[in-house]
């Protein structure tokens, strides 16, 4: 192909700039993929804040959705797939024959992590590892051989599909690993996109009580939760926690707590406290920092399940399409905010809580 792909690259000091790459050589088992839109995920803000530092310049964006507009034979057979299918990307690059890709856990794969390792996945991967087109931010991105794919329904339009791996991500934690069902009473701990996500799966699922808290800044967040089918919501900065909790579920507290909060390690001790006893609690939003003086010894007094959540499996994103292209929720009141490529400090920062007033969902548009 003739000219350069335009992208936007995370640089140090929290500044992005605008350059230009060569298109990739495409062989028989990679592909290039045409992005429409790129959904600019809460992980973004940290990675944007420390990559940069640690393994040079990199594209960021994971949420992608595009049109694959190349790709050799033996990548065709491999992903089912033809040139000129809209496709949402996951983030992962498994290597496919470890213990965690035969076992369906692919997330987990060494091959891929980039937090605890030195692999790769689109969206944290440096330019500096050929051939660059690692990230969402781009209009075009590079297709490894073990990229994974999701067909996107006819009825969804790009910016919307840009919703399937953080509402996956509500599925996998509400109702795979969760086990919301008839009679559950669920906590969601933020109203964020995460949260919100949580919301949906949960009531997808057929949770009896939906709860869901944040702060007093959170309330148009708060007010979707209700649309999305939560129950019940809680502004702690005005109303005791614990107490209302207890108010909604007859005193029998959470089956299910969800902390979805990105603001510190405080709800972490909170999720604890409202989970009944034999309750279940996931803790899916990162602090950045250890809980002081975490007390332990109620884990054991109330028999609880605490367990770290990363990530979304394959069926989790196939079940969030599905439900995307049901309609049965006002989903398209998450897509808040749409940037171009010269505009990605702004999303970045917004999503950051430091951007564009209200936000919910970004999302990048590389053509504007």
């Amino acid at each position: 192909m003739h000219g350069k792909v335009r992208a936007a690259v995370a640089l140090e000091n929290r500044r992005t700039e605008i350059r230009e790459f060569d298109f990739p050589h495409i062989a028989d088992d990679d592909g290039l993929l045409k992005v429409e839109k790129t959904g600019v995920c809460g992980s973004d803000w940290p990675y944007f804040l420390s990559y940069p530092k640690s393994k040079g310049p990199l594209i960021l964006g994971h949420e992608t959705v595009g049109i694959v507009e190349r790709m050799g034979a033996k990548a065709s057979a491999r992903w089912g797939v033809k040139e000129g299918d809209r496709v949402a990307l996951e983030e992962y690059l498994p290597c496919g024959h470890c213990h965690y890709c035969r076992t369906g856990e692919f997330r987990l794969c060494d091959a891929t992590d980039t937090l605890l390792g030195n692999g790769i996945r689109y969206g944290s991967t440096s330019i500096n590892v050929t051939p660059s087109l690692w990230g969402g931010y781009s209009q075009y991105q590079y297709l490894h051989p073990n990229a994974v794919f999701h067909h996107v329904p006819g009825t969804v339009p790009p910016a919307l599909a840009t919703l399937a791996l953080p509402l996956g991500n509500g599925v996998e934690w509400a109702y795979l690993q969760g086990r919301a069902s008839i009679g559950t009473a669920v906590v969601i701990q933020g109203p964020g996109q995460q949260g919100l996500a949580c919301v949906v799966a949960a009531k997808e699922a057929g949770a009896s009580c939906i709860i869901v808290s944040g702060l007093s800044a959170d309330k148009h967040r708060l007010a979707l939760a209700l649309e999305m089918g939560a129950h019940h919501v809680i502004d702690v900065q005005t109303q005791d926690l614990l107490e209302t909790v207890a108010d909604h579920t007859g005193g029998l507290m959470a089956d299910l707590v969800i902390d979805c909060a990105s603001g510190g390690p405080a709800s972490i001790v909170s999720a604890v406290q409202i989970a009944r006893k034999g309750g279940q609690v996931l803790l899916c939003g990162r602090k950045g920092r250890p809980v002081p003086e975490f007390d332990s010894d109620l884990l054991f007094r109330k028999n609880l399940t605490l367990k770290g959540m990363r990530g979304h499996s394959f069926h989790a994103v196939e079940l969030a399409l599905q439900i995307l292209a049901s309609g049965r929720y006002p989903l398209h009141k998450m897509c808040s905010h749409m940037f171009g490529l010269e505009q990605l400090e702004n999303a970045l920062s917004t999503v950051g809580g430091e951007g564009e007033p209200n936000a919910i969902h970004c999302c990048v548009d590389p053509w504007l």
